[in-house]
């Protein structure tokens, strides 16, 4: 007969597993508000057990290391702001206008409303090497999204799938400078300002991407 490996027993009448994800919860949360106050080279595992009130044998039972709990703290951020985009978009009517509007007003609500996120886009992702190379990650997905969404809203405007992935990218990747560069305090421009504008860049970049093509060709 073989034996079955022993079955953790509850504890205070919470399952070994319920436990450890409570665990879990609360050392994302300290590195959350660590990483988001004092930024990366102070989300060390000390301070981080220490913020979650564990022993750090607690904190290797759920990351391997440091690295490893930085890079879930900011998966998981990018998760709950790509479920935001996704939402506003769902939301917002089928035309290109609106959408946009609703996607860029929700990105700035969503970074606003915590302030440790755009701490951590200011300050943890430029002077992180491991982050600097997540954030590469992050561009492609968002620049995903945003052709999903052009197909899908100009959708009877025949756009090459390499043209829009182009635009996606440029775009991503020179708007995430651009809000850096505005929540870090450098841009003399109000929020409402700022929104208006990058609703107009977006919507004037798509615009280009059939005449860009053609003269391409």
């Amino acid at each position: 007969m073989t034996s079955q490996p022993p079955r953790a027993r509850p504890y205070g009448g919470v399952p070994a597993d319920q436990r450890r994800a409570r665990r879990r919860a609360a050392l994302l949360a300290a590195g959350l508000e660590l990483l988001g106050t004092q930024g990366w080279a102070a989300t060390t595992v000390r301070k981080v057990c220490a913020e979650a009130g564990l022993n750090d044998r607690y904190f290797y039972e759920s990351f391997p290391d440091r690295d490893a709990l930085l890079l879930a703290i900011v998966d998981e951020q990018v998760a709950l702001g790509t479920d935001v985009i996704l939402s506003a978009a769902r939301r917002a009517p089928r035309h290109p206008q609106a959408r946009t509007r609703a996607v860029v007003t929700a990105v700035f609500g969503f970074l606003t409303t915590d302030p440790r996120r755009a701490h951590i886009l200011t300050h943890a992702f430029p002077s992180s090497p491991l982050l600097q190379r997540r954030r590469i990650e992050i561009i492609r997905t968002m620049a995903a999204i945003f052709a999903a969404q052009t197909h899908e809203t100009l959708d009877q405007v025949p756009l090459p799938d390499v043209d829009v992935e182009l635009t996606g990218l440029t775009l991503t990747a020179g708007l995430w400078e651009l809000f850096t560069t505005w929540f870090r305090g450098d841009l003399d421009v109000d929020r409402d300002h700022l929104i208006d504008y990058t609703v107009a860049l977006v919507l004037s970049t798509v615009e280009l991407a059939a005449p860009l093509h053609h003269h391409l060709r």
